[in-house]
Order: C-alpha cells, then sequence, then structure tokens
C-alpha cells in the first residue's frame, strides 16, 4: 500500500506501508517503476486515498509503452512465415546499372534481370517418429507418430502473438 508523503520543506515522495521505506518520484528510480507497475496492475487499490494526476498519467504512459512493445513484437511474430507451410520464392526485376538502345521506341533502356528478393523456404515435415522407452527394461522400445514440434511450436507462438493483437486497444495500434 503506497501514500504521498509530503516533507515540511514541501517536497514530496510515496511512502510504501509494505516495506517501510520512502520513494523518490524520480522515473529512474527502480521503487518508483514498481509503483507504477502496482498502479498498473491494482489501480486504486494499491493507494491510500487518490492517485495524484501526474502519478496517475506515468503509470498510463508506461502501460500505453508496454503495450506497444508487445503489439510490435506480435506483429512482426505474426508477418513470419507459418513454418507448416514454408514460403515461396519472390523475385523481382532490377536494373543492372547498364543500358541498351531500343530502336521501336528510339530510347535508351535499363537492362533488367531477375533478382531473388526472398528465398523460397520448404514446409517442415508435418509429423515425425520418436522412440518410446518403456519402464519395464525387458521391453522393447516402440515408435510413435506426433505433430512436428516446430509446427507445435509455431502455432503456439502465433496464437499468443494473435492473442496480444487482439487485447491491444485501438490507440495504441494507431501509434504503431
Amino acid at each position: 500500500m503506497f501514500n504521498i508523503n509530503t516533507s515540511e520543506l514541501g517536497g514530496k515522495n510515496i511512502f510504501c506501508q509494505t516495506h517501510n521505506h520512502y520513494i523518490p518520484l524520480d522515473p529512474a528510480n527502480r521503487h518508483y517503476q514498481e509503483v507504477l507497475d502496482a498502479i498498473i496492475e491494482q489501480g486504486t487499490d494499491c493507494f491510500d486515498g487518490d492517485i495524484p494526476e501526474d502519478l496517475q498519467a506515468a503509470a498510463d504512459e508506461k502501460q500505453f509503452n508496454q503495450q506497444l512493445a508487445d503489439y510490435r513484437v506480435a506483429v512482426a511474430r505474426l508477418a513470419q512465415y507459418i513454418v507448416a507451410d514454408g514460403r515461396a520464392e519472390v523475385t523481382e526485376m532490377q536494373p543492372t546499372g547498364e543500358q541498351v538502345f531500343n530502336e521501336e521506341t528510339m530510347e535508351m533502356e535499363d537492362v533488367m534481370h531477375e533478382v531473388i528478393t526472398v528465398t523460397a523456404i520448404d514446409p517442415v515435415e508435418a509429423t515425425v517418429t520418436r522412440t518410446v522407452y518403456s519402464d519395464d527394461l525387458e521391453a522393447e522400445p516402440t515408435e510413435e507418430t506426433i505433430e512436428n514440434p516446430l509446427i507445435t511450436t509455431d502455432v503456439a507462438e502465433r496464437a499468443a502473438a494473435q492473442a496480444t493483437v487482439d487485447a491491444t486497444p485501438q490507440p495504441v495500434k494507431d501509434a504503431a
């Protein structure tokens, strides 16, 4: 539980009742950042009395910046290719720096050549076979077929990234 403490000289700080110490109103202070985290997570429940406007604004800004960073990471993760599908090669025509004369148009034209801009990546195998050993030392090992762990991980990471994108407030998305 926190409250604002005003000294006899007019200076302000935050008093932490849980740890019985004073926290300066300094964004570089680790404990001050913990106060902002508590405001983000618990709201007014972590404060004895009203949260000062400047402290609430700092907590709101920190939360916004955290959401923005998380949103950007999630969007970047979703932009990656799907492991189970692979990725097609992408090419484009680029000028070589040379020019030739076109007799039909009577103009100089760039000599173009095809350049690979995105390399192809084959999809991974959908399943893998693994050997299963029994606790019975007399038993022979068996094999089982399971979903490829790379696909399992990719699906889970994509689902988590999509959940982050879906939960991100529109003003944060607009700022990205």
